[in-house]
């Protein structure tokens, strides 16, 4: 259930005002379908998450206990910064558009998850954690939580959320993780 809470938190955090939230908003101006943008929001995330997942898994059965709690924690730590700097929607663009909003959503939010902080934080967790499908499933609902209500309530909604505070948030919990790591707290988890 950690691995579960521990990446939901993260990455609704981490999502507020990145780029892929950016990305709900131009796709919910362009097509005024949240249902099949949230679908495909959903599903790219799904896949993405899923492939990161594996990756961590695969790494964290690769490297030995040592080198992955250090990997790990200065991995952590890297994205506590990374949270930090903000996105902006430049060369943002929206693919799959003749597929409709579903096709436009998945298309789009796959590709832009491509080396993400997300998707690093969701490589990083699985590999942290041995309970790879709580760990996509967290993460999954984190960004689920963080775009939904960008498809649903649009532009005013962005406006009224404390995007500096949320990254603060996010960027202190990364910061948490990667102590926590390197210290070798929870050192089971990760198979130390």
């Amino acid at each position: 259930m950690e691995s579960f809470l521990v990446s939901t938190g993260v990455v609704a955090l981490a999502e507020i005002g990145d780029k892929t939230q950016l990305l709900a908003f131009i796709l919910a101006a362009r097509f005024r379908k949240p249902v099949p943008i949230l679908l495909g929001i959903l599903a790219a995330t799904i896949l993405n998450h899923a492939l990161a997942g594996a990756v961590g898994a695969a790494v964290s059965a690769f490297l030995g206990p040592d080198v992955l709690r250090w990997l790990l924690g200065l991995t952590f730590l890297a994205m506590a910064g990374w949270v930090l700097i903000p996105d902006s929607d430049d060369g943002l663009k929206t693919h799959g558009g003749a597929m409709g909003a579903f096709g436009a959503a998945l298309v789009s939010f796959f590709m832009a998850e491509m080396g993400d902080k997300t998707q690093i934080a969701t490589v990083a967790l699985a590999a942290r954690f041995e309970a790879l499908t709580a760990v996509i499933a967290g993460t999954t609902l984190g960004m689920m939580l963080a775009n939904a209500p960008a498809v649903l309530l649009g532009e005013r909604a962005a406006h009224r959320i404390p995007v500096r505070l949320v990254h603060g948030l996010a960027a202190l919990m990364f910061a948490v993780l990667g102590v926590l790591t390197l210290l070798g707290v929870g050192a089971g988890l990760y198979g130390a």
